[in-house]
């Protein structure tokens, strides 16, 4: 059974939201502000996140860089285009604005919880990239290129998401699970030495900087 979280202040739509979730067979788990939040997080682990941002003690926007590992769906009746734009760029899953359709909200949560349990392929292949995620080997048109730990850590990411922006926050969420000493400090170095790495094969494809967002690789196509 999943388990689902539901961070949100207004009674009305949380008990609606956990009736709801229950009679569609998930484990709700409640809270009712963003302080209470992060107590009930630190003791379990929720498959999903509902989260509104509106709480009362810790907002929304400020818990939202403090969940880790664990798809996030915004709820709230905030809607301006830009803000919406921020938060997924933050590291949230998806978006949805109040008031909405139960029916849209059940197929969203259930996209989310395909994706996260989906097995990642073994090999990952991206023009003349191929990387072997079990040993972490890397070959650019047949040719071996060693890589670091961190270096590993991110050529992952970004060729999972293959011409895509990845955030910055992003990124470190993500490769904390291979790699321990990356920081955001040092993000911009070991990027800088994939590059050089990738440049030095005359690959055809390259990463770039998305200036205020984060890095993405172009497939070259």
């Amino acid at each position: 059974m999943k388990t689902i979280a539901v961070i949100e202040d207004d009674i009305y739509i949380g008990e609606l939201l956990s009736e709801s979730l229950s009679l569609e067979g998930y484990r709700v788990i409640h809270a009712w502000s963003g302080t209470e939040a992060l107590l009930l997080l630190e003791k379990q682990r929720p498959d999903l996140i509902l989260l509104d941002l509106m709480l009362p003690g810790l907002s929304g926007e400020r818990l939202l860089p403090l969940i880790k590992n664990t798809p996030v769906i915004i709820v709230s009746a905030k809607a301006d285009v830009e803000e919406k734009v921020e938060l997924l760029l933050a590291g949230a899953a998806d978006y949805i604005v109040k008031p909405f359709e139960m029916r849209e909200l059940l197929a969203r949560i259930q996209v989310q919880l395909r994706r996260s349990t989906a097995p990642q392929p073994h090999i990952l292949t991206l023009g003349s990239l191929t990387l072997d995620t079990d040993t972490r080997q890397l070959h650019v048109d047949g040719q071996p290129v060693h890589l670091t730990r961190t270096e590993f850590a991110l050529l992952k990411k970004l060729m999972l998401n293959p011409d895509r922006p990845v955030s910055k926050s992003s990124l470190l969420e993500d490769i904390s699970q291979d790699t321990p000493d990356c920081t955001e400090s040092s993000l911009k170095i070991h990027v800088s030495n994939l590059r050089k790495k990738l440049k030095e094969t005359d690959c055809r494809e390259s990463i770039e900087s998305v200036w205020g967002i984060g890095f993405r690789i172009d497939s070259g196509e």
